[in-house]
């Protein structure tokens, strides 16, 4: 039985309303008041000495924190679909646990380890090392934040497809990191690469932990979200949705990327 034909219109009516309202208009926001005062005005903000740093900082941070999360993401996702061991609960549950905790809180719990009062901290000021106010914490942080995205995209795809192949190339005489980069990797690569473009999204975007472990530091441990929250509190309106403006592209092709990805795992289902 059919849906009655204004039913289904007067749903498609809501829907396409309430994303105009929720997404449409806010991301046409950022362009308009980014461009409020021209072109001019607006390159200006981007190519400010500390928006550049913030720029360098964040992409430092993402090519830092995104690989150490597939590596993980991959390892992960390899161990609790293809073996079984004690633990294997408490892992999934772990790999979890940064969906669950609030990004401030994540950022305070790395400041009471490694802060200069913190568990670590004089031995970390004894031997001249910062992490806390620093990049490393940075780093850290996003990285804790950002570790779920690549395991939890794989684990249902290792899951789903299956050992039947590893088990046949063993049988053959492929070594462990045979199967892993010749059958299993393969297999999975857009669930990778789906999950990295989650991961690499969310390490850009992340302000919470970020916000904490920085110190807010100008021109170095300030990432974009936080630039952007800099000239907002100066009321630097048009810097601030310049700068703002960045993320939205970043967001826009994230999605551009997943879409992409969905469609091909779609044709070759």
């Amino acid at each position: 039985m059919k849906d009655p034909r204004f039913l289904r219109w007067s749903l498609l009516a809501v829907a396409f309303l309430f994303l105009a309202l929720f997404v449409g208009l806010p991301i046409a926001a950022v362009f308009v008041e980014a461009f409020r005062k021209g072109t001019a005005a607006y390159f200006e903000a981007i190519r400010d000495p500390e928006t550049i740093a913030a720029i360098k900082l964040t992409l430092l941070t993402a090519v830092i924190s995104v690989p150490a999360n597939l590596v993980f993401g991959v390892a992960a996702a390899w161990l609790i679909a293809k073996y079984r061991f004690p633990g294997k609960k408490a892992l999934l549950t772990l790999i979890d646990l940064p969906f669950s905790v609030s990004p401030v809180i994540a950022g305070l719990i790395f400041v009471l380890l490694l802060g200069a009062r913190g568990i670590f901290g004089r031995f970390l000021d004894a031997h001249d090392i910062h992490i806390i106010f620093a990049v490393p914490g940075i780093v850290l942080a996003t990285t804790f934040i950002t570790f779920p995205f690549v395991a939890r995209e794989v684990l249902p795809i290792m899951q789903d497809l299956g050992s039947d192949e590893e088990e046949q190339a063993l049988t053959l005489g492929a070594s462990g990191w045979q199967i892993l980069f010749r059958v299993t990797l393969p297999k999975v690569r857009w669930g990778i690469l789906y999950g990295v473009i989650l991961c690499n999204a969310r390490a850009m975007g992340e302000f919470g932990a970020v916000s904490v472990v920085s110190g807010h530091i100008r021109g170095q441990t300030n990432t974009i979200p936080l630039q952007v929250e800099i000239l907002y509190n100066e009321y630097n309106l048009s810097g601030a949705f310049a700068v703002a403006s960045i993320l939205t592209v970043l967001a826009l092709l994230t999605l551009l990327g997943k879409k992409l990805i969905e469609s091909r795992i779609r044709v070759r289902a």
